[in-house]
């Protein structure tokens, strides 16, 4: 049998993959990086293990002790935790990675601990291919279609949310008539929203899309209750997310919830 490993962020995503894969025939191994993991977790894998994501030697020693070839890095894992006093205590070896890495941007950091346990004999595999169902194709999700206006607002969004992306800045801008309201940086998709929401006075569309050079292994767009539950309090009233590239966990509850609060969704 197979192992395969998770290193999970928060959110309810790791559970759908660790179930899909054991439906695969993977034996699973599951580390949960960041506090907060989903509770059902834990229960849906074959062994669990809680590591602080600096600890990334203890974590590579771990996978090898349990005989993981393949990691699927998969959930919300903000950049922000780098920043909070005593969130993080890292190890020698996430201290020589930050230490030899020129800059701080996700795909930099990314790109390095993937290095790192590639060097070690651990793939690390396209975040997709356990959960190709839940990527939308194009269209609307919701009952209610967009407006005019708020369809010029999400192909605007959309085009600055592509932009940010190039930059690697973040994947998220919430905008309204036509002018950005605010950009996703280090405080991550919710608290961006949120931001957006209280400056725009309500109004406002969501847009999120993947980076132009979307590496498949890490940080695809997600798309789940919490942001729908960040649009409400924001008083949003629409979001544009990408076809093909855009993970909607629990895809039901989140078209449900849009629907009640009146909130269209596009998916373009």
């Amino acid at each position: 049998m197979e192992v395969l490993g998770v290193l999970s962020g928060v959110g309810h995503l790791p559970v759908e993959v660790a179930r899909s894969a054991k439906e695969l025939g993977y034996h699973v191994v599951a580390v949960g990086v960041v506090p907060g993991i989903d509770e059902e977790l834990p229960g849906s894998v074959d062994v669990y293990y809680d590591i602080n994501i600096g600890k990334i030697g203890k974590i590579i020693s771990t996978l090898k002790k349990n005989k993981v070839t393949k990691v699927t890095m998969i959930g919300k894992v903000t950049k922000e935790v780098l920043y909070k006093a005593g969130r993080i205590v890292p190890d020698l070896r996430a201290i020589k990675i930050l230490a030899t890495i020129p800059d701080r941007k996700d795909d930099t950091i990314m790109n390095a601990i993937v290095k790192e346990l590639e060097d070690e004999g651990i793939e690390v595999m396209d975040q997709t291919l356990l959960i190709k169902p839940l990527l939308p194709p194009p269209g609307v999700l919701t009952k209610r279609k967009p407006t005019e206006a708020e369809l010029a607002d999400m192909e605007f969004g959309f085009e600055m949310a592509k932009a940010i992306g190039g930059l690697d800045i973040g994947q998220t801008v919430v905008v309204k008539n036509r002018a950005v309201m605010a950009v996703e940086a280090i405080e991550g998709t919710d608290a961006c929203i949120l931001r957006g929401g209280f400056l725009g006075k309500g109004g406002v569309i969501v847009a999120k899309a993947a980076k132009p050079k979307q590496d498949q292994r890490f940080d695809i767009p997600g798309f789940g209750t919490t942001t729908i539950e960040s649009m409400i309090h924001a008083g949003a009233t629409g979001a544009v997310i990408e076809a093909g590239n855009t993970i909607i966990p629990e895809r039901e509850k989140v078209i449900a919830l849009a629907d009640e609060h009146n909130i269209t969704i596009l998916v373009k």
